[in-house]
């Protein structure tokens, strides 16, 4: 199962949460793939730290790839490494990812991830993408590729009007190109219990019927440093109350997975 982590918005946690996911199902014997399309990489850089992978080991030599006059077939796996935690493994971002852009918009490219996916599906027991924060090229690519899409939630009302539009790209991606898309459910950020917008926005949500997500994920100055020592925090404090909110969401998307 492949599961985009997807918001228009910047700065609402999609490469905190992706990377924390994948870590924790990691650290559970799974054997985990972050595909970072952000050229930004902060996934990259959350997992890598200062470490390089090898020249065109990232997403970028895999587009690039895609767009040359070649017979012989793509394997994903060429553009894939390890990171410096057991069964997390990387596909990393390229900053050149803008200027493939256009390229793979012309030559009509939108479906080299999904047949990349469908590949890898046998190689890893979970699959995170990380996106960037715009609906282009790349978000079109992994949505269409997914199986289930994942919508960071940080509490302001600006979250909230953005938050409609990207239902309805999503339902737009799912009705012409990938009947199997479904939004998994809307992850709920930097939550403080309490403050009133936060506990406002997120029960109108809910009683629109909307599939928010439980546990919140509450704020926290932890994670800047799990960021700063580019150490997910499954590993750099197992018990915090941060990282017991992402186990339990890792869980609820765990049965999710088992009951679809």
């Amino acid at each position: 199962m492949a599961l985009v982590v997807f918001n228009q918005k910047g700065g609402v946690g999609k490469s905190t949460i992706t990377c924390n996911l994948a870590a924790i199902s990691a650290s559970q014997g799974l054997r985990t793939l972050v595909i970072d399309l952000d050229p930004q990489g902060n996934s990259s850089s959350y997992l890598m730290g200062d470490s390089n992978a090898p020249e065109g080991a990232d997403v970028g030599g895999f587009f690039a790839y895609c767009l040359s006059y070649t017979f012989k077939p793509i394997q994903p796996a060429d553009y894939i490494v390890e990171t410096p935690f057991e069964n997390l493994h990387l596909m990393g971002s390229d900053p050149e990812l803008n200027e493939l852009q256009t390229k793979l918009e012309s030559r009509q490219k939108i479906y080299k991830l999904r047949e990349a996916l469908q590949q890898l599906d046998t190689d890893y027991d979970r699959i995170y993408i990380d996106t960037p924060p715009a609906l282009n090229f790349y978000t079109r690519a992994a949505l269409i590729g997914a199986s289930g899409c994942l919508i960071p939630f940080d509490c302001d009302d600006f979250s909230r009007k953005a938050l409609y539009t990207l239902l309805e790209n999503v339902q737009e991606i799912k009705s012409d190109h990938n009947p199997g898309l479904e939004v998994k459910g809307i992850v709920v950020n930097q939550f403080q219990p309490r403050a009133n917008l936060p506990q406002r926005l997120v029960n109108e949500l809910i009683d629109e019927g909307l599939p928010v997500l439980q546990p919140y994920l509450p704020a926290s100055i932890r994670i800047r440093e799990s960021h700063e020592q580019c150490m997910p925090m499954i590993h750099l404090e197992p018990k915090h109350k941060l990282t017991l909110a992402l186990c339990a969401l890792h869980e609820v998307l765990s049965r999710q997975r088992q009951t679809a």
